[in-house]
């Protein structure tokens, strides 16, 4: 096959880009260019939009031996990704850009253009596996590796993304992966993976919120209410600097009467109130998700689990399906979920879809 392989300039895209390679593909490396000015974007571990990240990535491919390029989507990833992002904090839901990334960016923009270029898949470097069903459908599995599993911020993928993707890294482990990066004198071996988000230069996300939404910002201040009590005890600057579960960063000028710690309950953007409770309060049995994706089949009712973060427990669950509305009834109860997250429902270790969270109810409330 003809293969594009997406590289990042990480050690797991080259270890990747170099398995397609011996698989006896046909591969083309390409780097993502994501930021409209990449000096802007983190540098080193903190990311994965820089110019370091490319010239790694360019100096990969040459000792892969592929024709390497970078493609401009910049415009695109700001548009699906960093809008989308600042739109969410905006409303005082949660979202997850790096999901939201792959179903926008790596997995739709890439592999369109990919095929419109007469490629036949996209190689990346993500930790999950790709099986074929005994109904001739791809499935997407968790990785034979937990701990770096990545099958979360991939069940967005549709079963025909799925036919034209390639995992090359699923059964491997990343230890493993770094060594076989070494052997093949890849200088990224030793490079630090990335974390958190790539668009926010220091980690601050409520400073960059605060800088980028300017008018935009639903409020700039207001109240914090205890749930418990109804008195206000303290103020903020607005409420995108805040999610549900929050506990640091809080500034409560009155401590509270039970002596209990608080967290971030509820997040109202038109009135400006952030509502706060102690933690037994953010625990939830029930939620609903909208905009659901299809990985294979569309379930109408499924005992399985649900990953609610992407290093998230597994909690055990029972989802219907009508339509475009999903009921996720939690067995196992989470804390600090937040509308905007995603809800990544498996079968075993088999991905089925997700939805993203739009409302949860607290254990102990009445349907």
């Amino acid at each position: 096959m003809r293969v594009v392989a997406a590289m990042s300039g990480g050690v797991d895209s080259a270890v990747a880009a170099a398995r397609a390679v011996e698989a006896g593909h046909e591969v083309t490396g390409v780097h993502l260019a994501l930021s409209r000015n990449p000096a802007s974007y983190r540098s080193g571990a903190r990311g994965c939009c820089t110019i370091e990240d490319s010239n790694d990535a360019r100096r990969a491919a040459d000792v892969i031996g592929i024709p390497f390029y970078v493609w401009d989507l910049s415009d695109r990833f700001h548009e699906d990704v960093v809008e989308d992002f600042m739109d969410e904090y905006a409303a005082g839901r949660t979202p997850n850009p790096c999901l939201r990334c792959n179903e926008k960016i790596k997995f739709a923009a890439v592999l369109d253009r990919a095929l419109a270029l007469g490629f036949d898949a996209v190689a990346t470097g993500h930790y999950a596996r790709l099986r074929t069903g005994a109904d001739g459908l791809v499935e997407l599995h968790r990785a034979t590796d937990h701990g770096k599993d990545q099958s979360y911020v991939l069940g967005v993928l549709t079963q025909d993304q799925l036919r034209h993707s390639l995992f090359p890294l699923g059964d491997t482990d990343k230890p493993a992966v770094r060594r076989e990066a070494e052997a093949r004198g890849l200088l990224v071996a030793a490079k630090p993976d990335s974390h958190d988000i790539c668009f926010v230069a220091d980690g601050d996300n409520a400073g960059w919120l605060r800088e980028k939404l300017g008018h935009r910002a639903p409020n700039h201040g207001g109240d914090i209410v205890d749930a418990t009590t109804g008195e206000t005890v303290g103020t903020h600057t607005g409420t995108y600097g805040f999610t549900i579960g929050q506990r640091r960063g809080l500034r409560l000028g009155t401590p509270a009467a039970d002596g209990k710690p608080r967290f971030v309950l509820d997040i109202e953007p038109v009135t400006g109130t952030v509502t706060v409770g102690p933690r037994e309060r953010l625990a939830v049995d029930h939620l609903d998700g909208i905009r659901p994706r299809w990985c294979g089949t569309v379930p109408e009712r499924l005992e399985g689990t649900v990953q609610l973060r992407a290093h998230g427990a597994e909690h055990r669950a029972v989802v219907e399906v009508d339509g475009e509305r999903v009921s996720v009834d939690l067995l196992d109860p989470a804390e600090g979920i937040a509308p905007g997250q995603a809800a990544v429902i498996y079968d075993g270790t088999r991905v089925v879809g997700s939805a993203t969270i739009a409302a949860t109810r607290p254990v102990g409330v009445p349907a």
